[in-house]
């Protein structure tokens, strides 16, 4: 999947590969991390690929977030019991709190996942916005700058 998604961006007209960014790291498991190296590998500016992918993955998350956010407003607090993975965020939330999921959830499951989840076990819309933001800047940084000194390597 990943090879697709780098060949499709690189089909694409200089001045349109950064859209193509944008929407791979919209996509749930590819983020930001995934979206600024296929961007940097496509031979995009890394800068750009990784505000590209940033940009994806924030807009994403909100759709997510703002998403669970209303549907927590509408819909009581029931009993229902937890799936293993719901139950497994659950105490990594309970554990670390929303800058603990944000940080560190994505190494388990996407960041729309994990905002989403949050915010349905009561946090605070604005601070897993926040966080959450901080997350995939942080994310999308380390693994651009590490996919841009990758190819300076192979040069």
């Amino acid at each position: 999947m990943i090879e697709a998604l780098q060949d499709w961006t690189t089909s694409l007209p200089p001045a349109l590969q950064w859209l193509a960014v944008i929407a791979i790291a919209a996509i749930p498991f590819v983020e930001s991390y995934g979206g600024a190296a296929i961007g940097v590998i496509a031979g995009i500016h890394p800068a750009v690929a990784i505000a590209a992918a940033v940009i994806g993955n924030v807009i994403s998350m909100l759709v997510f977030v703002l998403s669970a956010h209303g549907i927590r407003g509408k819909v009581k607090k029931s009993d229902a019991e937890l799936s293993p993975k719901r139950q497994k965020l659950k105490r990594m939330f309970d554990r670390f709190g929303v800058p603990g999921v944000s940080l560190l959830g994505q190494l388990v499951l996407p960041s729309q996942i994990t905002s989403a989840a949050m915010v349905s076990f009561g946090a605070s819309k604005n601070a897993v916005i926040f966080w959450q933001i901080i997350s995939i800047i942080i994310w999308g940084l380390v693994f651009g700058v590490l996919a841009a000194l990758g190819i300076s390597l192979l040069r």
